[in-house]
């Protein structure tokens, strides 16, 4: 039985029913009989007077107790404690002078309560919900459920659902229908990333968890569905990182006989609608469109964050006329010398740079970071510091003309291949404009990257890899390099970035077999692996496929934007920690012998187990 009070024996008791919720009520309710219901907040007892701040999802009501009004009720709410499940009858009344309190959408009214039933009562929680956030993550993950009840977190789920409805009517209203695809598929090329699934009742066969519904939409389109969408869950079994999950959700779309701008400006709108009802932010349209090769070239990245500017600039043309050997050397070893501006640098130290900057570049890889700052004497711009001395004072002239410097500025420099040159400058641009306050942190620059190239080149496997996946169709004028120069093939995907991180990605995809064949010829898919692959999907592509594309968005990605975190656990109820496990639920767990039995399965020893029992056996 719940353990409740004991005025629920009695025989004219009558169980009490929420009539409000508790961020409803206002002065316009005063003298208005209510029931509240929810979770004690906080507990004040003033001797007299018991006041307690009752909590649901929506906000707080205050309540409170008069010993004068009513003993019994009085003497029962004593007992209330934190996170306590209780139910309260009263009249809705203001409360008394300068007591109001404004940081409360229901502050300037109270309950004055006649009746009060508890309904449940709780342990003593193992962290208090007003200072969760200063509680280690790993116990917040284990008290999920207490975790959960934290303003914040309710706020965050409440974002998320209200992005899904807007999704689900923006689609509707198109024309779009929402389909489900199956969660039990067959494992994929990326298969190395697969969560495998065993089956009963085939034995030694597997299912996969589907990475995306990627096959089976692009099939929906050669069945005539014409415009499909889905909120999908989805599952990579990789690491996973602040911004990513093991289990993740995406807004799955596809649609027939369309190109890339037509996939473009709806989704465009869609971005738009969802800024707008959520946050009220009026997202220009068009959005601006870059291409992968100058988001490269002036970012480093092809998720650039366009809320400053601060564009890498390649120096080549100087650094050859130095006599920095670093710069020299590495260019007579056919690298690049790149660098940026950072504006207002002067700030940082020579022991900043020296230590600060180039260790933080040096964790992305670069082997050292060059600079020098920019300072003004007698109305002239020249360089001092680190690498200055190097350059003459013409070659100094140039590179302040190129990074279109002013004094105070701090150049900051990179030598080596374009690849690591890029891959270390693009994280410490932005960095640098953190540390700087170069921008408004509540601003959105939205962006389409595209353009991409269809291929890259592996060096390890010394073959081509889909930048994007081997279903991304090039564009028609380049259909021909595939047989002559894979190398240079401009695809026909496109992805969407905001303030540098990249919410959603698609393509128009390959619905010709014979494109779709070469395709796997360059990629070094024979065609026995395509067949036991996917050979389901390309038999369903000589039947008539339309053209087609689509895209997916990270649901959990933008609804971390709309949020302002940077925790992607922090917008998904049930997380998964950074090693993939629910510590809430202690999974993934040991199963049975029976079960390993049942689906035809044994267990085998680590390596490092074994070598531990030999070790513990002597």
């Amino acid at each position: 039985m719940r353990q409740v009070s004991s005025i629920l024996f009695k025989k004219d008791f009558v169980m009490l029913k929420r009539t409000h919720n508790c961020a409803q009520l206002r002065l316009d309710d005063a003298g208005a009989k209510v029931t509240l219901a929810g979770w004690v907040h906080s507990y004040r007892d003033h001797g007299n007077l018991v006041f307690i701040d009752l909590r649901d999802r929506e906000g707080l009501t205050q309540i409170v107790f008069n010993p004068e009004m009513q003993p019994d009720v009085h003497k029962l709410a004593r007992t209330a404690r934190c996170e306590w499940v209780i139910a309260a009858e009263g009249v809705v009344q203001p409360r008394s002078e300068g007591m109001a309190n404004p940081k409360l959408a229901t502050g300037q009214i109270e309950i004055a309560a006649e009746r009060l039933e508890v309904l449940n009562r709780s342990k003593t929680p193992p962290f208090e919900i007003d200072t969760a956030d200063k509680t280690g993550e790993e116990l917040r993950l284990i008290n999920r459920y207490i975790d959960l009840r934290r303003p914040e977190m309710q706020s965050k789920l409440r974002t998320r659902h209200c992005v899904t409805t807007l999704v689900r009517d923006f689609f509707d209203k198109l024309g779009f229908w929402e389909i489900e695809t199956p969660m039990l598929a067959k494992s994929t090329p990326e298969g190395a990333r697969d969560f495998l699934v065993p089956s009963r009742l085939s034995k030694n066969c597997f299912y996969a968890l589907p990475q995306s519904p990627q096959l089976f939409k692009q099939i929906l389109m050669v069945s005539g569905v014409d415009k499909y969408f889905q909120i999908v869950r989805c599952f990579r079994d990789e690491d996973p990182r602040a911004d990513r999950q093991a289990e993740f959700t995406q807004i799955d779309v596809e649609m027939s006989f369309v190109d890339s701008n037509d996939v473009i400006a709806v989704h465009s709108r869609l971005v738009a609608r969802i800024w707008k009802q959520i946050l009220d932010v009026d997202v220009p349209l068009p959005i601006r469109r870059m291409t992968y090769n100058d988001a490269m070239n002036d970012y480093g990245t092809d998720r650039p964050d366009l809320r400053f500017d601060m564009k890498l600039k390649d120096i080549y043309d100087l650094a050859k006329q130095s006599t920095f050997k670093v710069f020299t050397g590495t260019i007579d070893n056919g690298g690049i010398v790149k660098g940026l501006c950072a504006t207002g640098g002067e700030k940082y130290s020579r022991s900043d740079i020296e230590k600060t900057l180039t260790s933080f570049a040096g964790d992305y890889g670069a082997k050292g970071l060059a600079w020098a700052k920019v300072k003004s004497e007698d109305g002239k711009l020249s360089l001092l510091g680190g690498c200055a001395k190097f350059f003459g004072e013409d070659l100094q002239q140039q590179l302040i003309e190129r990074f279109n410097a002013k004094d105070g500025d701090l150049l900051l420099f990179v030598a080596d291949s374009e690849e690591a040159a890029n891959k270390a400058l693009a994280p410490l641009r932005c960095k640098l404009a953190r540390d700087l306050e170069l921008y408004d942190p509540k601003l959105f620059e939205f962006v389409w990257i595209v353009d991409f190239p269809l291929f890259e080149w592996s060096q390890g496997e010394k073959r081509y890899d889909p930048l994007h996946h081997p279903f991304t169709s090039p564009v028609e004028e380049d259909l021909g390099k595939l047989e002559t120069d894979p190398g240079n093939i401009c695809s026909q995907a496109y992805d969407i970035v905001v303030n540098g991180s990249e919410i959603g990605g698609g393509s128009v995809r390959i619905h010709d077999p014979a494109v779709q064949q070469k395709v796997f010829d360059l990629l070094n898919i024979s065609r026995e692996q395509a067949r036991q692959r996917f050979g389901f999907f390309l038999k369903a592509l000589e039947y008539g496929a339309p053209p087609h594309g689509g895209i997916a968005f990270g649901l959990d990605r933008v609804v971390m934007l709309l949020t302002g975190t940077e925790n992607i656990r922090d917008v998904i109820a049930f997380p998964k920690t950074q090693r993939g496990q629910c510590l809430l639920t202690d999974a993934p767990s040991e199963v049975d012998a029976k079960q390993l039995d049942e689906l035809n399965l044994r267990m085998q020893k680590h390596s490092h187990a074994i070598e531990q029992e030999t070790d513990e056996h002597k």
